[in-house]
């Protein structure tokens, strides 16, 4: 089945059909008609179709709305173009858009009330059945071996968050991206929210991946998206796990875990953020073992939201420097990602070079291997052949020499890539010192 067909499936069953009347549409009408207002300023002479479009709903309700607002002598019907109203503001309308302007300038997609919201994120939780192949697929770009793959898909299918650990460079990014692709239903995603007459921005075109077509007949205050898969390192704040009021614009921009419901949440690199793993985690016990989260508005008014998306939380450092045993006990799945093996190191060397068009001259693998131990992390991570063929391209572009690595090449990238060991006896800043710089003397002598 395609996935147009998979989303007019979703929108049949979650019954999402676009809103003809006030009380299909779930919030309250002085929203919508300030909504109306504002889109209207913005556009100047308007009609109902174009209205209707830029507010994501259907053109009966705009005309439900235009007439109990022509009562209230806030527009002027100008002409009929076929069944489309030709609109504008009349004075008395313009005044009381600019008026609804110092409260919001948001005149985008109508929300849809937190209680459907909250209806259709429990509808779309996440029930996959996966198997070893599946997991081969999805993760088909790696080098990653069945013994990882079978600790990886139970814990996609448990409950609960998952942490992954190992050395740096062995690929836990790469794993935690690709988990995405196990799950290949669309899910619905909404443009907005309401809440206490206030709007909560959730669609984010940075974030969730519309499928196009969309449906001809979803409520377009709905978008059809692969399930999100959000992805923060160490620039994760505090404030981005709760509401942000955006005084600019008079709305509230969603927590990434909102935005995350329905797919994944991974926190890469955790433990080098500003807030400590303990206030992160506390930040989410609830969440975690309730499957609820609680936000509040700027005013204090507070509300729950369903917590419906995976952690996964990715990091280099030593689990003991991140918590304790009872810190420990509260994340399910623990998955130790190791280096790689010969074998594999050599695999994912012909898949790199392929791709950069490097020729690999025999022995050249062998002799990486070992410079690699001997030079880098006296183990082998999935990261470096990688790096090896970028610096090639350079350095042979540079010479202007074909794009071969052999032994005399792997010597002169880890002259550039490894750092040096320290002297023994002299710290390498002393040596450092030591040495005479030519010209130094000149540059002392230049006026400062």
């Amino acid at each position: 089945m395609s996935l147009t067909d998979l989303g007019e499936a979703v929108v049949a069953r979650l019954g999402l059909r676009p809103p003809r009347d006030l009380d299909e549409a779930g919030v309250p009408e002085a929203l919508l008609q300030d909504l109306t207002l504002r889109r209207a300023l913005f556009e100047g002479r308007t009609s109902t179709l174009r209205l209707a479009e830029g507010l994501c709903v259907s053109p009966q309700l705009v005309t439900k709305l235009i007439e109990d607002m022509r009562e209230l002598r806030l527009f002027e019907i100008q002409g009929l173009d076929g069944r489309d109203y030709q609109l504008a503001l009349t004075d008395h309308g313009r005044q009381q858009a600019q008026d609804r302007m110092q409260l919001s300038r948001y005149a985008g997609a109508a929300p849809v009330p937190l209680s459907e919201y909250s209806r259709v994120v429990l509808a779309q939780r996440i029930y996959v059945d996966i198997t070893r192949d599946a997991m081969r697929t999805a993760f088909s770009d790696l080098v990653i071996n069945d013994a990882l793959l079978d600790e990886v898909g139970p814990a996609l299918i448990a409950e609960g968050a998952m942490f992954l650990y190992g050395p740096p460079g062995t690929g836990k990014t790469s794993i935690a991206e690709r988990m995405i692709r196990i799950y290949t239903d669309p899910v619905v995603v909404p443009r907005a929210v309401e809440v206490d007459s206030q709007i909560i921005q959730v669609f984010d075109p940075a974030v969730h991946i519309a499928i196009e077509p969309q449906p001809a007949e979803i409520d377009r205050r709905w978008v059809l998206c692969h399930r999100p898969a959000i992805i923060a390192g160490g620039e994760l704040q505090a404030d981005s796990l709760d509401l942000r009021y955006e005084s600019s614009t008079g709305i509230y921009l969603a927590p990434l875990q909102m935005q995350a419901n329905n797919g994944i949440f991974v926190i890469d690199d955790f433990g080098r953020q500003l807030m400590t793993p303990a206030q992160l985690l506390n930040r989410w016990i609830v969440p975690l073992d309730r499957r609820l989260d609680f936000l509040s508005l700027a005013y204090g008014v507070k509300f729950q939201i369903p917590f419906e998306t995976k952690i996964v939380l990715s990091t280099n450092l030593e689990p003991a420097s991140l918590g304790d045993e009872a810190f420990f006990r509260r994340i399910q799945s623990k998955i130790f990602v190791r280096p790689i093996s010969d074998e594999e190191f050599d695999e994912v060397l012909r898949r790199v070079s392929a791709a950069y068009g490097v020729e690999v001259q025999n022995g050249a693998p062998a002799y990486l291997r070992k410079v690699s131990r001997e030079n880098g992390d006296g183990d082998l991570r999935p990261y470096l052949p990688g790096e090896v063929c970028k610096i090639l391209r350079s350095v042979c572009q540079y010479q202007r020499a074909p794009l071969v690595l052999d032994p005399a090449n792997i010597d002169r990238i880890a002259a550039v890539y490894f750092t040096k060991p320290g002297n023994r006896d002299v710290s390498w800043q002393t040596a450092a010192q030591s040495v005479e710089v030519p010209g130094a003397s000149m540059i002392d002598q230049l006026p400062r």
